[in-house]
């Protein structure tokens, strides 16, 4: 292996592709992808890993582009070690592999809401985290207790939501550090309108996003007082095609691969909407979907 790695519990493998991996379906292999198998192994891998060796952190990889060269160094994806949910009181903590709606859904069931939101954003509580993700009027900013990290030299640290210096879709996070669980603050509920709450997102989400096409999350953050998707619209792009990368007809921000477009096809057709909207209205589209890796 031309890596100097540690030795791990989790599984190692080199050159391992990571298209099947992401919502898109597209990109290049990772030099090395690793699967801690719990904090303790993700620790000890961190702390003796060389720090020249770039670490890379993929979750869901819902709102991710894998360049076509893919990803050198270290990818890190969380698994099973990192998938438990608790309950106490008013407090629900999870380990970052969790998936949104599965947090949602298990603080439904214990009749706790304010955490119905999650059920919308189609990712783990990691990215969420990462993210600041928000979805239907709530936000990780509003309801995070804390959460935890393993730095990039082994250490194992918790983190107020003030300490991550959450803002707008973005939380302050050290290169190569990887959140590995978080707690969020609930409140007693009726469950029947909680439920009900879920069920009104769920069908909200998939009357107005292509959920059941290669996609990602939403393309563009929404610009201060803005929505993304009317700028792009209005700037013509809707269905705009580069080969078989597509902007949705259904919602403007969401890109689409239709079969078999690269990713330099979506990121071009990206930035070929930014280009077309900033001509438009002068308004600079912010990417936020992660690009990550190497063009080919």
């Amino acid at each position: 292996m031309s890596l100097a790695l540690p030795t791990a519990r989790g599984r190692v493998m080199e050159q391992a592709a990571l298209k099947p991996l992401t919502w898109f379906r597209v990109g290049g292999p990772a030099e090395v992808l690793y699967r801690p198998a719990d904090t303790a192994d993700l620790r000890a891998f961190l702390r003796d890993l060389p720090l020249e060796v770039p670490v890379t952190v993929i979750g869901a990889a819902s709102n991710l582009i894998v360049r076509d060269g893919g990803i050198n160094g270290v990818v890190i994806r969380l698994a099973r070690g990192f998938g438990e949910v608790a309950i106490e009181g008013d407090m629900v903590t999870a380990g970052a592999a969790c998936l949104d709606v599965t947090v949602a859904e298990h603080a439904a069931e214990a009749g706790l809401a304010g955490l119905e939101f999650l059920s919308g954003i189609p990712g783990t509580i990691g990215g969420a985290v990462c993210m600041n993700a928000g979805a239907y009027g709530g936000e990780v900013a509003q309801v995070l207790a804390w959460a935890e990290l393993v730095t990039r030299s082994g250490e194992l640290i918790r983190l107020s939501p003030e300490q991550l210096h959450l803002s707008y879709r973005h939380a302050e996070i050290a290169p190569g550090a990887v959140v590995v669980r978080a707690a969020f603050r609930a409140r007693p509920g009726d469950p029947a309108l909680i439920a009900a709450r879920m069920a009104e997102i769920r069908a909200k989400r998939e009357a107005t996003q292509p959920t059941r096409a290669r996609t990602g999350g939403s393309t563009f953050a929404n610009p201060e007082g803005q929505k993304a998707w009317e700028l792009i619209d209005a700037a013509g792009c809707r269905g705009l095609r580069l080969g078989d990368a597509q902007i949705s007809e259904l919602h403007c921000n969401f890109l689409l691969n239709l079969g078999e477009a690269t990713a330099a096809e979506l990121e071009a057709l990206g930035e070929q909407a930014r280009a077309r909207v900033r001509a438009m209205s002068g308004v600079e589209l912010r990417w936020e979907i992660k690009r990550i890796g190497v063009p080919l």
